[in-house]
């Protein structure tokens, strides 16, 4: 009725570790959120193609999938992030001197001018904090974590999820915008209801 399931979960609002939970997850997404929209403001990328910049940075001449591995991400989605690196200029794809079968990335002048000016990317700051958990906490909440998506109905295997906040970051509007836009609407003898 009204839209509820008939079988409720058990009421959480009382329970203290659900929103210790949810507290965690907002604190991980504000930084994430955050740290993106500084280093784009500062530099002109996201905060994923910064993550792929500082790695390439550190480990030049990796393929797609090596770098998927040092990102800890799928290597679809690591491979979206690398073309915008390229398109941009801060990185190029070119052939491994090793095996000319194989392609690898590796940053440009352009890519570590950008680097020198921009901060730790959060996803470096999470990769760290993973890895000063032992193993079994790592796989322990890598367990609860695929859990809490599949009860939340949030799990998908149809497609990969993408690095944290690739892409255009929606930008904000601002006050002056909306009065804008709201001016012309007027002069055009539309109003907002």
């Amino acid at each position: 009725m009204y839209g509820f399931p008939m079988n409720r979960p058990p009421d959480i609002h009382a329970d203290r570790h659900a929103q210790r939970v949810l507290d965690a997850l907002r604190r991980v997404v504000q930084s994430l959120r955050t740290s993106s929209r500084t280093v784009e403001a500062k530099v002109g990328i996201s905060g994923a193609q910064l993550f792929a910049l500082q790695k390439l940075a550190a480990e030049p001449h990796l393929s797609i999938n090596d770098l998927a591995r040092r990102t800890l991400t799928h290597q679809s989605s690591v491979s979206v992030v690398a073309t915008r690196l390229v398109a941009k200029g801060l990185v190029v794809r070119e052939r491994a001197v090793d095996d000319a079968r194989r392609l690898v990335l590796s940053i440009t002048a352009k890519g570590r001018a950008v680097l020198n000016r921009s901060p730790l990317a959060a996803q470096q700051q999470l990769s760290d904090g993973l890895s000063r958990m032992t193993g079994p906490d790592r796989a322990h909440l890598a367990d609860l974590l695929d859990q809490l998506t599949e009860l939340a109905g949030l799990a998908t295997e149809l497609t990969p999820p993408p690095m944290f906040f690739d892409g255009e970051l929606p930008r904000r509007r601002t006050t002056t915008t909306l009065q804008r836009k709201g001016s012309q609407g007027k002069r055009n003898g539309h109003t907002r209801s």
